[in-house]
């Protein structure tokens, strides 16, 4: 079938999902690669953050902040309560993590482009590895992702104020409503919008171009194209929801044998369940760059 042919009929991401999974699934070193990026950068960041919050919780400690005070019978007063412990942490947790996080950030950026570059060349072996365009890439992505958390901590901010912190009895009711109904909403809306930064390093290497061009050739690939992207980010994202709901399940499930099985064992449990949240999560994170790839190979092979 040509390519011509190809572009004219419907191609449905939802359809092609099931056989990227089967493809990346039979090639098991792909996703070990994307876990071992992903898990060089991310355990050594944890662990300094433990660090840093055991160095918080010694300098203002569970006890002296009120949290053995909180009302276990009045959710109404203890949310108060949580209110003021927050404030009391707040700028020991700022001068604890204000070095930390961009520090984070910025060598998250750097072995996220290493390694994502380094994915696509055992992807498409014939594409050259050009780690310091994916680099920059990968800022654009991180940057977007910025706006994005930053607008929602802004409502969920207003949210709090308008149904907490107004005189009277909180509205907890009110608030949980618009917990859920931001977060769903902003999630979905990553999911939607974060298309021209994940296809841009695919652009870069199979296009031969530089970050800045990939990333305005993002906005320019075509209704049908465009469409195709968007529809595998949502796919995507509600993997990733139903991902974290199975993980909440697993390491809920031992719950009612907690007597039998002992707190350690439960510990247990909870960190497997985290553990297969984290490689099924890079899985298809390999999975939605496979796609990504095919389907530039389809609407654009034949101009390349």
């Amino acid at each position: 079938m040509s390519s011509d042919s190809a572009v004219t009929q419907p191609v449905r991401g939802t359809q092609t999902l099931v056989d990227q999974m089967g493809w990346v699934f039979r090639r098991p070193s792909l996703t070990a690669l994307e876990i071992l990026w992903r898990w060089t950068i991310g355990v050594p960041f944890l662990l300094l953050c433990r660090r840093q919050l055991n160095h918080v919780f010694s300098v203002l400690t569970p006890d002296a902040a009120g949290w053995n005070a909180l009302d276990g019978q009045n959710p109404w007063v203890a949310v108060r309560q949580i209110y003021v412990i927050v404030g009391k942490y707040e700028p020991i947790v700022f001068a604890a993590f204000h070095w930390l996080l961009p520090l984070g950030v910025v060598a998250w950026i750097v072995f996220s482009g290493l390694g994502r570059a380094l994915v696509l060349k055992r992807l498409e072996p014939s594409v050259r590895y050009r780690p310091f365009t994916v680099i920059t890439l990968q800022t654009a992505w991180v940057a977007l992702l910025a706006v994005v958390l930053w607008s929602w901590l802004r409502t969920v901010q207003w949210a709090a104020l308008t149904h907490i912190q107004q005189p009277g009895e909180p509205d907890l009711v009110g608030f949980a409503i618009w917990l859920i109904f931001l977060s769903l909403g902003f999630f979905s809306l990553w999911a939607l919008a974060s298309w021209p930064a994940a296809v841009a390093p695919v652009l870069a290497v199979k296009e031969n171009r530089g970050a800045a061009s990939a990333l305005l050739a993002s906005f320019r690939l075509g209704k049908a194209f465009t469409s195709q992207l968007m529809e595998i980010d949502l796919v995507m994202g509600i993997v990733k929801l139903a991902l974290i709901v199975l993980t909440m399940v697993f390491s809920a499930a031992p719950l009612p044998f907690s007597d039998q099985l002992g707190p350690e064992a439960l510990h247990m449990v909870t960190m497997a369940a985290l553990v297969f949240f984290m490689v099924s999560s890079d899985y298809f994170h390999v999975v939605r760059l496979k796609a990504l790839i095919e389907f530039w190979r389809t609407y654009r092979g034949s101009e390349a």
